[in-house]
């Protein structure tokens, strides 16, 4: 394809950055990609890896001529990064994000980026591996997943329509809807998962039997607690940073948790079968969709 832009600039070129700039420079979306952060050894391997074809450790310097900036940092950093680049961007640059709650980071643009705030798309890529860091990044990570973008009513038509058509060429499906939306619907999907494989292994760990509990556990652990193998510092955030929506679902999960403890307390097969049966056929729906 013929580069949509000349310059994107990727800040955070860890699993989710790095592999959005392989997908683009694979697709030939830009000319070219510079990277941004805050270890310049990773900067570094980012380079060596083929992954950005330059770095800058000030983000300002690193934004300047940048048409399309993509902020992939955890949640708590998002406004430092906007008040770092809002100085030196362009009047045409757009610039979007990865983070996995969108109020709080719309909110942080709009204190931060003022001006530019039109020229800014929230976006939240539903991909992403256990794994971190600029050597887990990998070309196909978005291929044929999903992307959601929650634009404002200030945001130019131009500007989402850029962001779309990067995530596009990375090989994404791009939907839309409310940032208050979303926060709801990954709060039940995504983050409360991660809660509940993080809080599963902690409790295992606690036991006085932990070694043959962990000895001889089997696939189906295995497959539920993957994900408590991500980042911890990224996973605060997320929880803080959407904390209300994720304490209404999990408030609505310990009321079904209690259902199933009542049901175990009364010997109730029926009710429990009732239960599995209704899970197993959405969970079978889903798959197949």
């Amino acid at each position: 394809m013929t580069a949509k832009v000349q310059t994107a600039c990727i800040i955070g070129t860890g699993l989710i950055g790095g592999s959005l700039a392989l997908a683009l420079k694979q697709a030939g979306f830009c000319q070219r990609v510079i990277g941004a952060g805050r270890t310049e050894a990773t900067l570094q391997k980012a380079v060596e890896l083929g992954v950005i074809d330059h770095y800058e450790m000030d983000y300002s310097v690193a934004v300047k001529n940048a048409d399309i900036v993509v902020v992939a940092v955890p949640l708590s950093a998002m406004k430092n990064v906007f008040e770092q680049i809002a100085p030196a961007l362009s009047a045409t640059a757009v610039v979007t994000d990865a983070g996995s709650a969108k109020q709080s980071v719309i909110k942080d643009a709009e204190l931060a980026l003022a001006k530019n705030f039109k020229r800014f798309v929230a976006g939240h890529p539903i991909s992403g591996t256990e794994k971190s860091g600029v050597t887990a990044a990998f070309v196909d990570l978005y291929k044929n997943r999903k992307v959601i973008l929650t634009p404002t009513e200030q945001a130019d038509a131009d500007a989402v329509k850029l962001v779309t058509e990067m995530w596009q060429a990375a090989g994404a499906e791009v939907e839309s809807m409310s940032a208050g939306h979303h926060d709801m619907v990954l709060a039940g999907t995504s983050h409360l998962p991660h809660i509940l494989a993080f809080g599963l292994v902690d409790c295992l760990n606690n036991l006085e039997e932990v070694d043959e509990v962990f000895r001889f556990a089997a696939g189906g652990f295995r497959d539920f607690t993957r994900i408590a193998s991500s980042d911890p510092v990224m996973w605060r955030d997320i929880c803080l940073s959407n904390r209300e929506d994720i304490l209404c679902m999990m408030e609505k999960y310990q009321q079904q948790l209690q259902t199933i403890h009542q049901a175990l307390q009364d010997s109730d097969g029926e009710a429990l079968i009732n239960i599995f049966a209704r899970a197993k056929q959405a969970r079978d729906q889903f798959n197949n969709e």
